[in-house]
Order: structure tokens, then C-alpha cells, then sequence
């Protein structure tokens, strides 16, 4: 069975919102990287730069959005950080994320819950330590995003 990182996250906003947190440059610039460069269409860059300076290392360039519904999913690939690019960035296929935005209705304000699903891990022993740093990653970056959406 092919393990996966589950993420979730309900933010005080409506999923169009959401949607622009994970599509729009500057507002995924503002919880998720310093740099980013993002075409929200199929095949359009998914590449985030956590060392602009070094745009080789330590970012997800060369991945592509892979599908996408606005307001409703979005698909890209993704890339490891410097300790793990050796083997996850030359990975065929990459692993892959998609984000669902599932609009919450409880009669005062807008919210949406967001789910990450982050696939493609491997069984070998630097595979799970590239998961499970992938684990920490992805829950210190949803707080990020939680706190960028506050109302």
C-alpha cells in the first residue's frame, strides 16, 4: 500500500481564497517560500524557491502543475529540499501533490477546509526520512498559511 502525507487545514476564507493561496505568486510568497513562479494552468511552473539566490538547490523548479479545477483542486509536482534532492528530484515518476478546497458552510462566515495529499514515497530508509521531514514541512507550512488567512 502506497503510503501518503494527509495534510488539513480550515481557514476563515471562501475557497476561491484558498485557491489563491496555493496559485497566486506573491500570496504563496507570503507563507509557503520567499520566491515563487507559478503558471495555475495544466503544464504551467509549479516552482518555489526557498534559496532564491540558488534557484538549483533547495526548490522545486522544473515541476508543472498536472491538473487543476479552480476553486476546487489543484495538482503539481514537487521536489525535495537539498538533503534529499540526490534521489527525490531525479525520481521518475516525482512525487506529487493535490490540494482539494471544500467549502464549509456554518451560516456566519466563509470557510474552507483545504487537504494536501503529498504521494509518491518509496519504501527504501532515505525515502521514509524524506517523508517524515515532509510530515514536520508540511504541518509548520499550514500554520503559516492558518495565520496569513486569519479574518
Amino acid at each position: 500500500m502506497e503510503r501518503i502525507i494527509h495534510q488539513r487545514a480550515e481557514l476563515n476564507c471562501d475557497p476561491h481564497r484558498a485557491f489563491e493561496m496555493f496559485t497566486n505568486t506573491e500570496l504563496v510568497q507570503s507563507w509557503l517560500a520567499p520566491t515563487a513562479e507559478i503558471e495555475p494552468v495544466v503544464g504551467g511552473k509549479y516552482e518555489l524557491f526557498w534559496q532564491p539566490d540558488d534557484r538549483e538547490n533547495n526548490s522545486t523548479i522544473g515541476c508543472k502543475v498536472t491538473a487543476i479545477e479552480p476553486d476546487k483542486f489543484l495538482c503539481f509536482e514537487w521536489k525535495g529540499p537539498t538533503e534529499y534532492r540526490h534521489f527525490m528530484n531525479a525520481a521518475d515518476p516525482l512525487t506529487h501533490v493535490v490540494v482539494f478546497f471544500i467549502p464549509r458552510e456554518d451560516g456566519s462566515s466563509p470557510r474552507t477546509e483545504v487537504h494536501l495529499v503529498h504521494s509518491g514515497w518509496r519504501s527504501s530508509a532515505e525515502w521514509r526520512a524524506a517523508e517524515n521531514w515532509f510530515v514536520i514541512a508540511w504541518d509548520v507550512a499550514f500554520q503559516e498559511l492558518k495565520d496569513q488567512v486569519k479574518t
